[in-house]
């Protein structure tokens, strides 16, 4: 059982880390970047970003992350080592609350606004679209950033708890 258990911490810290690098990636060069070009061409780089990172390489990082946690949580729980499940069970707890919910109730309402904008031919219509959306997708995006690395520590603690145990 306790290698079951293992092997799947294991896997529920390469989603974590991959969930945080990837916010990370916005937050520190991406959003970055867009807010340096033109904004019409920021607008359309968004627009493609949003199509193409609905993909079965990120779905399953995305949506697992919390999954395989839990999973994991309850594996050692029934293992008997409540302290490492109780660190997987809060990372999900992070996840879900600080990545999860507010990818769903921020991030894709701005992103499907966006989707259906028309890009202003207009460059200051463009400059202020672009300002409307980048900064609090950035903002709310830097929070899902700091979640997942919580969560990221709490697996990593969990993996540290377990071979202590």
């Amino acid at each position: 059982m306790a290698s079951l258990a293992l092997a799947v911490t294991f896997i529920a810290l390469v989603l974590a880390g991959a969930m945080a690098g990837f916010f990370y990636a916005y937050s520190m060069s991406v959003m970055w970047a867009l807010d340096a070009v033109d904004p019409k061409t920021a607008i359309a780089s968004m627009q493609s970003i949003n199509i193409v990172v609905r993909n079965a390489i990120f779905f399953p990082a995305f949506f697992g992350t919390p999954v395989v946690a839990l999973l994991a949580a309850g594996l050692w729980w029934k293992a008997g080592a409540g302290q490492v499940a109780l660190l997987l069970a809060l990372a999900a707890i992070v996840y879900l609350a600080g990545a999860f919910l507010l990818t769903i109730l921020a991030n894709v309402p701005m992103n499907e606004a966006l989707a259906v904008a028309t890009i202003p031919i207009d460059p200051e219509a463009a400059r202020t679209l672009w300002r409307n959306y980048s900064g609090p997708w950035t903002l709310w995006n830097h929070v899902r950033t700091l979640a997942s690395l919580i969560s990221l520590l709490l697996v990593g603690w969990a993996l540290y708890a377990a071979g202590q145990a």
